[in-house]
């Protein structure tokens, strides 16, 4: 048998693209090239997909794509030539490549997809819904409060610093990578940061903010998903908070420890926590679970990843890492258990006969 067609997408209509690039250039690079065909693709930010025969930064330079539809076998085409992949690895962060339209398309097409499919995305991708759902579970969620953009006439500081106190933090809904997030100290703080998170989404998260340590765990797995020792990150105290800038761009911005140096009991708790987390939100293969572990000791889940970044600063590939699985055998991983995901899924059947005419 040859090798296996892998249609990594990259880029995407997100305010987090670039992160996107950087995530599939990296799995390009260590994608075990003796088991795997990595076949491009590049999504622009304006929604254009193109083939390219490299990661790149400037996707519109590949060729032009577009797709035969059939849940039986989609033909990709350009003007140079077509092909049909084995399976679907999108590294599509934030908004149109996490939320569960990109994996409604590649259900449709009927083809093989790593990670989470429409269900969970979609959930996990909205702030709102992940606390509702974690907090109808059980599970520890700090206090919130939400707006709808429809509704921003009637939102009062006093109502939220009432609800949740001082300070709070402010959140686009459905966002990743810290875009649209602010940390609100005083009255002056919350026109701002209300303006800014509604920019980016049609509803804002308000949450209490947790003073403590931030905590990331990996789950991997299907039926018996399993957790990594948890790592954290420590920020530098030239940040009210992580954002963008920390993640991405501030080389000096924060420490990594792998694996976190936390109390056997709290390590337990966390990843106990963070597969009761995985499961709620209806994720598959791979996810990262972020947490707060606040300074009286207290686990609060903040939010879940269903497509951690795979850059050289993220912490999913990290963690995995620190178990003894490499880069390479963790891509290895993530397309068996999406096959075998999918292979099971071919049970249920998808036509009912009966009396009626059509």
């Amino acid at each position: 048998m040859g090798r296996k067609k892998i249609a990594i997408l990259y880029g995407g209509r997100s305010v987090e693209h670039g992160v996107s690039v950087n995530s599939a250039r990296n799995i390009f690079q260590f994608i075990d090239k003796k088991l795997f065909r990595a076949i491009l693709i590049g999504i622009t930010e304006e929604g254009v997909w193109y083939h390219t025969k490299e990661v790149i930064s400037k996707i519109s330079d590949g060729n032009k794509l577009s797709i035969q539809l059939s849940a039986a076998k989609p033909v990709f085409k350009t003007k140079k030539g077509k092909f049909s992949p084995d399976i679907v690895f999108p590294v599509l962060h934030g908004t149109d490549g996490e939320d569960g339209s990109i994996q409604g398309l590649i259900k449709a097409m009927g083809l093989p997809m790593v990670g989470t499919g429409v269900l969970g995305s979609a959930v996990s991708m909205s702030k709102l819904m992940t606390k509702r759902l974690l907090k109808e579970a059980g599970l520890p969620v700090a206090d919130f409060s939400f707006c709808f953009y429809y509704d921003r006439k009637n939102l009062k500081f006093e109502k939220i610093e009432k609800e949740l106190g001082l300070p709070f933090m402010v959140k686009a809904a459905s966002l990743g990578s810290s875009v649209g997030i602010s940390k609100v100290k005083t009255k002056s703080d919350f026109k701002k940061a209300v303006d800014e998170g509604f920019r980016y989404d049609d509803c804002v998260l308000f949450e209490k903010f947790i003073a403590g340590r931030e905590i990331e765990c990996a789950v991997l797995g299907n039926i018996l998903p399993k957790a990594s020792l948890p790592g954290e990150i420590i920020i530098s105290s030239n940040y009210e908070f992580y954002t963008f800038d920390a993640k991405y761009v501030d080389g000096k911005a924060v420490q990594i420890e792998v694996p976190a140096k936390l109390e056997a009991k709290i390590s337990k708790e966390i990843r106990a926590l963070s597969l009761l987390a995985f499961q709620t939100l209806a994720c598959e293969d791979f996810a990262r679970v972020d947490l707060f572990l606040s300074k009286e000791g207290k686990v609060y889940i903040n939010e879940i990843n269903t497509i951690p970044g795979f850059t050289n600063s993220s912490m999913f590939p990290m963690m995995w890492k620190e178990q003894g699985i490499s880069f390479t055998d963790l891509i290895t991983k993530l397309v068996a258990l999406a096959e075998d995901r999918f292979k099971s899924s071919q049970r249920v059947h998808r036509g009912f006969s009966s009396n009626l005419k059509f």
